[in-house]
């Protein structure tokens, strides 16, 4: 009989990310398809109860939780030390957790610290005759793994996007307070503040129902010889801020800023999909200027609908990558849909 433990920490304003949502879901399914398991949630944050309270009718026989202002922020000591001491108290022999960056950094050193064993970018989990197996990508989704552990605990990282969000009526969850006073060691690293972008120079929205990438075209010259970076940027900025979409870029339009080349000052790496890039799951993407290359496509493997604009009808785009590929000027293209977006 497993007893899986639903593991999440909360927002700054004591919400659950939607990805922990997500995640629910999986933990919800799994317990229905293991006969005589049993569903305990952990919740790790400042405040906790609203968010238990947000999850109250998702099946639980138990709602534990370790909070206070040690564990308001993000920081591995204590998020280690808090999940190490949840999965203990739950006898938990299945960990289900969102794959959050700040779960990412702590999850493996609580598996570790538990005698537990983890696997990461979860993608499935299926319960064949009692039997738990997980999916997950390899080689930059290439490859997919079906596996399965006799070790327990095993800790389970689900990635966002591959579950439905639990939609759970609000209730009122009888919240268990699990006693984790946290060493003086722990509390070595000080979480000083935050920085955060500006809302006009917010690139990256993983939850944007459009993924727009950039490709190297744009910067390159046009038809009359010249380069129009200044265009280019008015053009993008201007449709992301129309639409909310969320920016990727093709490797090749990062790495002209360590070539010395022109580049747009808003693009870095961290908006680079594709092989060495991410993997965004956004329902639609549009591609501009991109040559639709294999590293490059991988980077939109898994968007539902995908589009591209090039002036080369031979590109990669076109040669059954992309749904539909329009055969044009990326820059007036953009130019024209910002036109509308505003009419």
């Amino acid at each position: 009989m497993e007893t899986i433990l639903y593991l999440v920490h909360t927002n700054s304003d004591g919400s659950l990310p939607k990805v922990a949502l997500e995640t629910l879901t999986a933990a919800k399914d799994l317990a229905a398809k293991l006969a005589g398991s049993k569903l305990i949630a952990g919740l790790i944050g400042e405040k906790t109860k609203a968010a238990a309270d947000a999850i109250a009718g998702c099946g639980a026989v138990k709602f534990l939780t370790v909070e206070g202002p040690d564990f308001g922020a993000s920081r591995y000591a204590s998020d280690a030390f808090a999940a190490e001491k949840i999965v203990k108290a739950a006898g938990a022999t299945l960990v289900l957790a969102p794959a959050t960056s700040r779960f990412a950094r702590a999850i493996p050193g609580a598996a570790k610290r538990a005698g537990g064993s983890i696997d990461t970018h979860v993608s499935a989990i299926q319960a064949d005759g009692g039997k738990v197996q997980i999916s997950r990508w390899f080689y930059r989704q290439r490859m997919l793994g079906i596996m399965s552990r006799s070790s327990r605990p095993w800790f389970l990282l689900v990635d966002p996007g591959v579950f439905e969000a639990a939609t759970e009526g609000v209730g009122s969850a009888a919240v268990e307070k699990v006693e984790a006073a946290l060493p003086e060691s722990c509390r070595r690293t000080q979480v000083v503040g935050i920085e955060s972008p500006s809302a006009g120079t917010q690139t990256i929205r993983p939850d944007a129902k459009l993924l727009f990438v950039a490709g190297a075209g744009w910067t390159k010259k046009q038809s009359d010889g010249q380069t129009h970076l200044d265009d280019a940027g008015k053009h993008i900025l201007g449709f992301l801020a129309k639409s909310q979409a969320s920016l990727g870029s093709s490797k090749s339009l990062v790495d002209l800023s360590t070539e010395g080349g022109e580049v747009l000052n808003f693009m870095s790496h961290l908006n680079q999909v594709g092989q060495t890039g991410s993997t965004p799951r956004h329902p639609k993407g549009l591609a501009t200027c991109c040559h639709g290359e294999e590293p490059h496509l991988v980077g939109s493997r898994f968007i539902n609908e995908r589009r591209a604009v090039n002036l080369d009808p031979n590109c990669g785009w076109a040669q059954g990558k992309a749904d539909v590929l329009y055969v044009a000027d990326a820059f007036k293209v953009m130019e024209k849909l910002n036109e509308l977006l505003v009419s």
